[in-house]
């Protein structure tokens, strides 16, 4: 996953913590979980070519699921940088489960909810997931983060659990090997990267750099940025792929300066910030060449982080971030159930993730993992639109084939479990503001990819 509007966080991260994802269930609800006392055995001979420094989970604690129907567990940050955005997710999903017993459950029994800390570090997304796998989940929603996804994909699937993803954009997803149980709600970025270069040549630049962080956004992002550059004329010069932890990027901007280009592009989250800083400390500010970067630096106060005391800082720098047409009646709803949240993106893709869950296990009459996928699939493709999971189950019941059309705007799945299209919001920097330029939308198709 890319993540977006990461920068948001960079002014507020120390005093943010995860508000309490604790809006209450319905009573019986509150029965269909407790606590094991008991610690889940782990076979250590289970997958004889696991890696020896993969970390250690024998002492993970899972949940005793007492329920008959389709469990579901969440994976998503309610610790790290992106547990700002956890926190509207998590009610997303919780919202979504109460949506769907609200409605008469899955196979005529009430949806059961696991929970997860998806955090920042490999270790973590593993402990978060042995913790669901250990308590018999039948589908995970998340990672929000793709390196975390990619991290535990393997193990998911293995597990022949259905996994879905509201906010994974990496290229990487579209060609993985998931024996089918893997989609999301989150247009990859090889869409984004066409609509980044068309940007770049329009504004009348052809000798590019590009930075990226070293991780699957960043090297996917930087990678289609680059090959959409090359077939609309524009040569890269330099593509520097920099460890997002260091302290300076000053050995990657004498780089970009040494090839003399005319437009750079940053593709990073907070540590943007630094190299902005570097750039223009180096003679390389927005006056001197144009400067893009994409959703994970797009964020309203990037001008006040770059140089507090100059609101005009970065005029002139540009960029583009997904822009889904979401549903505001969902985002008030959302807001209200959870009694306001700091943030909301990827929230409704993310709701959209459970909402098909549900469907597919309808569409499947199976809880079976790879049931719910396919059936998941099935539920975006059919003949009759419709825009709740009541709404849809009610159709289901009379013998209709379903097009589920959710609060995220997707439209459509494509075999493999992409959003055929994307649309993306074209930013710009002006006069110390942070405009919309323009609304772009992308297919799979107009980027050369098979759906």
């Amino acid at each position: 996953m890319r993540r977006s509007s990461v920068l948001h966080v960079l002014a507020l991260l120390a005093a943010l913590t995860l508000l309490a994802a604790a809006c209450e269930a319905e009573e019986d609800d509150a029965e269909l979980a407790e606590e094991a006392e008991e610690e889940p055995e782990i076979d250590e001979d289970e997958d004889d070519e696991e890696d020896d420094d993969e970390p250690e989970t024998d002492d993970v604690e899972v949940e005793d699921v007492d329920a008959e129907g389709l469990v579901l567990g969440y994976l998503l940050p309610e610790t790290g940088d992106l547990a700002f955005l956890g926190d509207g997710m998590i009610n997303a999903v919780q919202m979504a489960v109460e949506d769907m017993n609200d409605a008469g459950g899955v196979l005529d029994e009430d949806v059961a909810l696991v929970d997860a800390d998806e955090g920042d570090e490999a270790a973590t997304v593993q402990e978060g997931t042995e913790r669901l796998l250990g308590s018999g989940v039948h589908g995970i929603i998340g990672a929000a983060a793709s390196g975390q996804s990619l991290n535990v994909l393997d193990t998911i699937v293995g597990s022949g659990v259905a996994q879905c993803s509201g906010s994974n954009t990496a290229p990487t997803f579209t060609d993985i090997d998931d024996e089918g149980l893997y989609w999301r709600f989150a247009p990859s970025d090889a869409l984004q990267g066409p609509v980044l270069a068309d940007r770049i040549v329009a504004d009348g630049h052809v000798d590019v750099a590009i930075m990226a962080r070293a991780d699957d956004y960043g090297q996917g992002l930087a990678d289609a940025t680059a090959e959409a550059l090359d077939q609309v004329g524009a040569n890269v010069a330099v593509q520097e792929i920099y460890d997002q932890d260091a302290a300076t990027f000053d050995a990657e901007v004498a780089a970009v300066e040494d090839a003399g280009v005319d437009a750079v592009v940053i593709v990073s989250f907070e540590e943007g910030v630094t190299i902005l800083q570097d750039m223009i400390e180096a003679g390389l500010g927005p006056d001197e060449v144009g400067i893009y970067g994409a959703d994970g630096i797009a964020d309203s106060d990037l001008n006040e982080s770059v140089d507090p005391g100059d609101p005009n800082v970065i005029d002139g720098m540009a960029g583009t971030e997904p822009d889904p047409a979401v549903d505001d009646e969902f985002l008030d709803r959302l807001d209200e159930y959870a009694g306001g949240l700091e943030a909301t993106a990827f929230s409704p893709q993310t709701y959209d993730c459970a909402i098909t869950m549900g469907l597919g296990a309808l569409i499947s009459d199976s809880t079976d993992g790879a049931d719910v996928a396919a059936g998941a699939l099935e539920a975006t493709e059919g003949d009759t639109e419709c825009t709740s999971f009541g709404e849809c189950a009610e159709l289901l019941e009379d013998g209709e084939s379903i097009a589920y059309r959710g609060p995220s705007g997707v439209s459509e799945l494509s075999d493999v479990g992409d959003p055929v299209s994307g649309q993306y919001r074209v930013w710009a920097w002006e006069d110390g503001e942070f405009v919309t330029v323009e609304t772009v939308e992308a297919t799979l198709e107009e980027a050369g990819i098979e759906d």
